[in-house]
């Protein structure tokens, strides 16, 4: 994909990635560097966290995102090593498919404690400071168009995530005298690892919410793409645009919507295989990042 922005676009930037180890965050992370941004990334696993960092030329910190007292420690950490952020993209994500019925508390409040409490923590430490000592500041938010549809079989993750749009909107207007911006962008499928495989449960991927025949553009994005819209929405060049969720889904979402309504047809057999393929993907990851 040809370049189209200047290289040092984001010179004199500094940007935090939470959840920046593995996924969208960490592809996204190294386009920023690669437009002039110092990058800073939080997740929980340090060997992925420095593995990141190293290609991307970033920045780490091991930070559990869901733990207020810990998010501001270590957003303090970077304001006197380094200097005051400009920018945030809350990435940190959590998320599996099951039948609501059968969740119990502690599945669902791993997935809302890291989408919807993470995002909180991490927007709150950066905001309360930028507004203290008067700096302007950018929070980019990574959701899903299951904001504005819902979605079976993903309820923890469609809740905590409208809750990051809600805070999203609702933030934009009370801290835009301040300067401070806030956006999100609603990626549709873009294959990553692991996470990827987790969202198609079934061997042959035929229902879900990544089939690229359900795309009117017939395909799946690409990390390039999302860093475009990311390096643009970081930039100086949309300084009036605040409040506002940016589907970039080739047209999924209002063709479909990309839901995991399909999963509706599986019976109860099928969903005991799902969930005995998907620990056993789960423990496969854990052990390949371990090593």
């Amino acid at each position: 994909m040809k370049p189209i922005f200047a290289p040092d676009v984001l010179s004199g930037q500094r940007i935090l990635i939470t959840g920046g180890g593995t996924g969208l965050g960490r592809g996204v992370a190294r386009h920023l560097t690669a437009y002039g941004a110092e990058v800073h990334l939080w997740g929980r696993r340090e060997s992925v966290l420095a593995e990141a960092a190293s290609e991307a030329g970033a920045h780490f910190q091991t930070v559990d995102v869901r733990k207020g007292d810990l998010v501001d420690a270590a957003m303090a950490e970077i304001w006197d090593r380094h200097g005051p952020l400009t920018g945030v993209l809350n990435n940190a994500a959590a998320n599996f498919i099951a039948p609501t019925a059968g969740l119990s508390t502690r599945a669902f409040e791993a997935v809302s404690g890291t989408v919807m409490n993470g995002s909180f923590n991490t927007t709150h430490a950066a905001g309360r400071r930028w507004i203290a000592e008067g700096l302007p500041g950018v929070v980019l938010s990574t959701l899903t168009t299951w904001v504005w549809s819902g979605s079976a079989f993903v309820v923890p993750s469609a809740m905590a995530k409208a809750a990051v749009h809600a805070m999203t909107m609702s933030l934009a207007v009370e801290w835009a005298r301040y300067g401070i911006r806030l956006n999100a962008l609603a990626p549709g499928p873009i294959p990553t690892d692991y996470a990827w495989e987790m969202l198609n449960p079934t061997e042959s991927s035929a229902v879900g919410a990544t089939q690229t025949d359900q795309i009117p553009m017939g395909r799946a994005g690409t990390i390039e793409e999302l860093a475009n819209l990311t390096v643009f929405l970081f930039s100086d060049g949309c300084n009036y645009l605040t409040g506002e969720t940016i589907a970039m889904d080739g047209g999924q979402r209002l063709a479909g919507p990309g839901t995991f309504a399909g999963l509706m047809s599986l019976s109860d057999e099928d969903w005991r295989e799902i969930r005995e393929r998907s620990q056993a993907a789960s423990a496969a990851a854990k052990s390949q990042r371990s090593v």
